[in-house]
């Protein structure tokens, strides 16, 4: 096991739950299963966003996705958004880095620990409030790093 923190981006959740994505949904699926094994975080805002994504596409309804957020409440460590991750955000975006939310999502990750992200909405191999982004979604096989990651405690 690498021990490394990481943390789980709005789409690795969304596709966990999203049968209709096809490969994205078998990826995710062995994602989370494994990642609650392992140094994974989420911050609340990955969790808030899933419910709202989830439920105003009509994937599953609000209430079944309550209960998958609230289990993925209960599964993993949480972190919530600071001011000063807020800062950095601003600061990031500003400088055209990253939208807003990506970069309060990865500075609230930074603040928590996390080296890596696990997202397909920034470019993968690139560093952003020193956290490494792994697309976990390129390829046939899981990418080495997100293999490292996941490794079973």
């Amino acid at each position: 096991m690498s021990g490394e923190r990481f943390t789980l981006d709005t789409n690795v959740l969304f596709y966990h739950v999203d049968a209709g994505a096809g490969p994205r949904h078998q990826r995710a699926l062995d994602i989370v299963a494994r990642a609650v094994t392992t140094n994974c975080w989420l911050t609340l805002q990955s969790v808030s966003e899933f419910y709202a994504a989830i439920t105003r596409k009509g994937v599953i309804t609000p209430s079944r996705a309550a209960a998958i957020a609230s289990d993925w409440l209960n599964a993993f460590p949480t972190v919530p958004p600071s001011a000063s991750a807020v800062r950095a955000a601003l600061t990031s975006a500003a400088a055209g880095h990253a939208s807003y939310w990506d970069a309060l999502l990865v500075a609230t990750a930074a603040e928590a620990g996390c080296t890596a992200i696990l997202t397909e909405d920034l470019a993968d191999g690139t560093t952003l409030h020193g956290v490494r982004v792994i697309n976990p979604f390129v390829g046939a096989e899981l990418p080495a790093a997100l293999e490292a990651l996941l490794a079973a405690g």
